[in-house]
């Protein structure tokens, strides 16, 4: 792709279809629970990105079978009931997260020599709690550049320990990784949630999948009892569509004053980004889920208020709502979203920088751990987007409107919605021939 995009001003003329890949968070998460599994596990509608090639790339490292269908959407990998193949080894997470905090655990917790690297933009993110945990229960951790990230050596007997505590308030990440890699314990695992996201979305996305995958954690409020089970078989397994990628195209319709369905989308899915549906009700959406998928219309005088919303434990679609912000009759107040500052990019910082360059007032309101965006006419510019998919992905959608958005480095989309811009160019084709 080239280094920046022209996004074409679009306004449709009639509903509006869209396909979506794979759920990011399912992928990783189910990739990790069929390499723990007994036996060969087929994934179906498998999201083929740069952070679940990352993923898929250490399972084949560290020595597991893998099948790899990228035409069909299909992944079959043998698990080996909680052994790793290759019990010394090197692997590079690049820029995936949950490969990154998923895989540490599981090492750890399986025991052996690793090495492990990462991208650049990996390495400012957070590891320090879950490599302090380790240490604490006899992990050798050996961080190699800066104390507390990527790279670093992980020299492991397996663990021995019944109960854990983890914060929740950087990254649920850790709580997941923990929970997946709880099953290898032969006494079973009591993990104990604190910190500000114990309820988050992503630990409840985890919870559901383990069960789907036959492990049933008991959760009694802020605790968790992991079983120890690496007997569980699941033949196969169905992915569903992203709702975090199908929330940019639910806002286009607020922006543009249309109807739009995204395929394969439903009220019951298990993702967390669902919740932004709720956020487009307040801003006089309509919500229908029907046989195709979830149909979103906007009002056709495109005039929607301001609000003011915590994103705490939808954060994902911060930028999102954030773009949308600009064209609202009144201001909008984002809050208890602190944390995002520690993600692909200081995404606070990002948003402010770059709707000022679009000429939008933006503040960040401190104790409010979140920001207020203004009503305004934007401006043309040149967006910078941080190296950070989401940003990339949300403020393309300003350009639906205004004339004159570029998006510097649109390729970052390869992280998790590869084909991103082709919708994009698909929708504004349309425009073009009539």
């Amino acid at each position: 792709m080239n280094e920046r995009y022209e996004v074409r001003r679009f306004i449709p003329k009639e509903k509006v279809e869209i396909e979506v890949p794979g759920s990011k968070s399912i992928t990783n998460r189910a990739l990790m629970l069929a390499a723990l599994s007994n036996g060969v596990c087929k994934l179906t509608g498998v999201l083929f990105s740069d952070d679940s090639r990352a993923f898929l790339s250490c399972l084949i490292e560290l020595g597991f079978e893998v099948n790899i269908e990228e035409e069909l959407k299909t992944v079959a990998i043998r698990g080996l009931g909680g052994a790793i193949p290759n019990r010394n080894a090197e692997i590079n997470v690049r820029s995936a997260g949950t490969a990154a905090r998923f895989l540490t655990a599981m090492l750890a917790f399986a025991g052996g020599d690793y090495l492990l690297q990462s991208s650049d933009q990996m390495k400012k993110r957070p590891m320090e709690p879950l490599i302090t945990l380790l240490r604490r229960i006899g992990v050798s951790v050996n961080c190699i550049e800066e104390e507390g990230h990527f790279p670093f050596e992980i020299h492991s007997k397996g663990i021995d320990v019944k109960e854990i505590t983890m914060d929740t308030s950087l990254s649920s990440q850790f709580v997941s990784a923990l929970l997946m890699a709880g099953i290898m314990l032969p006494q079973g695992l009591k993990l104990r949630l604190s910190g500000s996201r114990t309820a988050g979305a992503y630990i409840k996305l985890t919870l559901s999948l383990m069960q789907q995958f036959g492990i049933e954690v008991r959760r009694e409020g802020d605790v968790c009892y992991v079983p120890y089970n690496l007997s569980y078989q699941v033949p196969s397994y169905q992915i569903e569509p992203d709702v975090s990628g199908a929330c940019y195209f639910y806002a286009v319709a607020l922006l543009l004053g249309t109807s739009v369905v995204v395929k394969g989308v439903h009220l019951d899915s298990m993702q967390g980004d669902i919740k932004f549906l709720e956020v487009l009700k307040q801003l006089e959406c309509s919500i229908e889920d029907t046989e195709q998928g979830i149909c979103v219309t906007g009002r056709k005088d495109r005039v929607f208020p301001g609000i003011r919303v915590n994103m705490n434990d939808f954060s994902d679609q911060t930028m999102t709502l954030a773009v949308l912000a600009p064209f609202a009759a009144s201001p909008t107040m984002i809050t208890n979203i602190s944390h995002i500052q520690l993600q692909e990019s200081n995404r606070i910082s990002a948003i402010i920088k770059e709707l000022t360059r679009l000429g939008i007032r933006c503040e960040e309101k401190k104790e409010y751990q979140g920001i207020c965006i203004y009503p305004g006419k934007v401006t043309p510019a040149i967006v910078e987007t941080y190296e950070d998919h989401r940003m990339a992905m949300a403020f393309t959608l300003i350009g639906l409107r205004v004339d004159g958005i570029i998006i510097d480095n649109p390729g970052c989309c390869a992280k998790t919605f590869e084909n991103y811009f082709d919708i994009i160019d698909e929708l504004t084709a349309k425009r073009q021939n009539g």
